[in-house]
């Protein structure tokens, strides 16, 4: 009886088994995010619409925080010295993800990149405690610095 060892010894390859590793969250990067924006506002992107639900990795800045002990931050592109809510006549980016964090964690320089890795949602949706509105977010989310 030949076996898939006996099948991979004959051929000079020897099998790699990998058991307990996680692959890699696909990576999702800001000029991913729309397909289009125009007077008409912003349209998802497609890659957006396929990663709905799954987790993915994005890389960027976090912006300031609303307080030190929120238990979400917003990730953009580039970093942000003030807090944009804190700013009446601040415009708020376009490239922004609502990131809400799986538990606390200690929030960091907003000018340090950070790797976040969550699950992609979209949609307009209401924060129920905060009133906050996003399109885009997060969720169950963890980040680390880069």
């Amino acid at each position: 009886m030949i076996t898939r060892r006996h099948m991979f010894a004959g051929l000079g390859v020897a099998p790699i088994f990998v058991r307990g590793v996680k692959a890699a969250s696909p990576e999702l990067t800001f000029e991913q995010l729309y397909g289009a924006v125009g007077v008409l506002g912003m349209t998802i992107s497609d890659r957006v619409k396929q990663l709905s639900g799954l987790p993915v990795r994005m890389r960027g800045f976090m912006a300031p925080p609303l307080k030190a002990e929120a238990d979400f931050f917003v990730l953009t592109k580039i970093p942000m010295a003030l807090c944009p809510f804190c700013s009446s006549d601040a415009d708020w980016p376009s490239d922004i993800v609502v990131v809400y964090l799986g538990e606390k964690q200690t929030f960091v320089q907003s000018n340090a990149t950070i790797e976040v890795e969550g699950t992609l949602e979209y949609g307009s949706w209401t924060d129920p405690e905060t009133g906050f509105v996003s399109l885009l977010r997060l969720t169950r989310a963890q980040f680390r610095a880069v």
